[in-house]
């Protein structure tokens, strides 16, 4: 019997890079946060690149979270639409402390919040705090803003854990069908210049701000994804990493792929991002 060996997905399709419109830092104000009368909502602005991202399926040993700031995993939940808030925040937050321990050697995790992403047009009944596909290269936070969350949920036990090994994981999951239409592309750490391409910006939200990272175009710059992703197929997405000698984080942005079918159900997932401890 002859196998049929399937050729890798790449797509060529565009991202969405930060380009500053301004000598100010970089902002904006969250989607439901109304900036001050004459204050723009932001002033970052868009530099839209064509480039080539790359399947990464049946070589998904190529890559680790230690490696290129990214990993894939296949971790079946018992959940299937996610519209029930308290049973994503109980059931499933349990299943992602189960993952990180398992697949990236947590001792401790801190799940920290989650979005869930979907369209209106799904049929589904949207959970509160539902957003769109974020088509923007980014990191979800800065270095210091990493810091400063685990003073924020970890209180007293802050400065200890500290001194060991830290890290914030996005745990990022399809819902219901195979991703079509808008994907998840990750950036190799090791193709990105932190000194150039890495800049901090800053999010308002109603009560306080937090920083988090854009991201310009560099044309060393190597992406993938995984092609017809499942809801049983994760993928891990590292935004900080105190250990200097490891891949510290993954840049990442959804992105249109046109070779999906037109009549592929629109793209729904949820993401977790919860702290890492190493040492306790």
């Amino acid at each position: 019997m002859t196998v049929e060996v399937i050729a890798p997905h790449n797509v060529q399709t565009t991202i969405n890079f930060f380009k500053p419109t301004n000598d100010e830092t970089p902002y904006r104000y969250l989607d439901d946060v109304e900036p001050p009368e004459g204050i723009p909502s932001t002033n970052i602005g868009s530099d839209v690149q064509q480039i080539v991202v790359h399947d990464i399926r049946g070589k998904e040993n190529t890559v680790g979270l230690d490696k290129t700031g990214f990993q894939f995993v296949t971790y079946k939940s018992v959940e299937n639409d996610f519209v029930d808030e308290e049973v994503v925040k109980t059931k499933y937050y349990t299943e992602v402390e189960d993952i990180l321990k398992k697949y990236a050697g947590a001792k401790r995790v801190v799940v920290l919040n989650h979005i869930i992403r979907r369209s209106p047009a799904d049929g589904v009944i949207p959970a509160k705090g539902v957003r769109k596909p974020a088509q923007r290269a980014h990191i979800d936070q800065t270095s210091a803003a990493a810091i400063d969350l685990v003073y924020r949920h970890l209180g007293d036990d802050a400065e200890r854990l500290l001194k060991g090994r830290v890290r914030v994981i996005n745990v990022w999951r399809p819902i219901a069908n195979p991703v079509a239409h808008i994907p998840l592309a990750v950036a190799d750490y090791h193709t990105i210049d932190p000194e150039k391409d890495l800049v901090s910006a800053r999010i308002i939200i109603p009560d306080h701000e937090v920083t988090y990272i854009v991201v310009r175009y560099n044309p060393t710059q190597r992406w993938y994804f995984l092609a017809n992703q499942t809801p049983d197929e994760i993928t891990l997405i590292k935004c900080y990493d105190s250990d200097e000698d490891k891949a510290r984080h993954s840049p990442h942005s959804a992105f249109n792929d046109v070779t999906s079918p037109k009549d592929a159900p629109n793209r729904q997932s949820i993401e977790v991002r919860a702290l890492v401890f190493d040492t306790e």
